[in-house]
């Protein structure tokens, strides 16, 4: 059976998840930069729990919240006529809250490096919040953007633990390049193995290296 279904099932996962995540992320960040609000540990504490929670905890209570017997998952049913669990689309929901610190985090340290004073000096001239926001904020927390999609798509690429709990192993469908390399290994097919783990393992360096130079020329700017 050939390999690449798995690779762009993975691929057109990750991209979907990055995509919808940058939207979150976005506004998410900058107000988790920018907001004095009692509420900012707490929401700080739930973006950054998937970092601590074992996989197969999150993917636990997604296949309950997406099981056709829950609320959500009956109106999915209602609405769509098709289960979340066990599907692509149930994969990027999964994928959404497994891989939103990847995206909240670096554009958040992002945005708490671009000076308020910069800022209040813009809106002094007759900027208004959201054009201080898109004309000074977003330019220059421009690395951590890059970052944060670099790093949502890679560690999209390499879910296993909640894509297996939602999403099971349908050739096709939701079997995805980790799951593709624990299938190859459980039938002793270690050279699809190893031609799947030598990629990601390429793959993964590269995407830490392009975080490296980036992070690494943006210190040498400001020393």
């Amino acid at each position: 059976m050939s390999m690449w279904p798995a690779i762009s099932l993975t691929f057109q996962l990750a991209f979907v998840t990055t995509v919808i995540l940058m939207i979150i992320a976005l506004p998410l960040a900058w107000w988790l930069a920018r907001t004095e609000n009692r509420l900012r540990p707490l929401i700080e504490a739930a973006v950054t729990l998937p970092l601590v929670l074992p996989p197969t905890v999150l993917g636990f209570y997604l296949l309950i919240l997406m099981s056709p017997n829950s609320g959500f998952g009956a109106f999915w049913v209602q609405v769509t006529g098709s289960t979340l669990t066990f599907s692509f689309t149930g994969l990027v929901i999964a994928s959404l809250f497994y891989s939103l610190p990847f995206a909240v985090q670096p554009l958040q340290a992002a945005f708490v490096s671009v000076p308020r004073h910069t800022l209040d000096a813009a809106r002094t001239l007759g900027a208004t919040s959201r054009d201080a926001f898109l004309s000074i904020a977003l330019p220059l927390a421009r690395r951590g953007f890059l970052t944060s999609i670099v790093l949502t798509f890679a560690h999209t690429v390499g879910e296993f633990g909640v894509v297996l709990m939602v999403g099971g192993n349908i050739p096709g469908k939701t079997r995805v390049i980790s799951i593709e390399i624990f299938t190859a290994v459980e039938t002793l097919d270690y050279d699809r193995a190893h031609f799947l783990s030598l990629g990601l393992l390429v793959f993964s360096f590269s995407v830490l290296t392009i975080v490296y130079v980036l992070n690494g020329r943006r210190g040498a700017g400001l020393g």
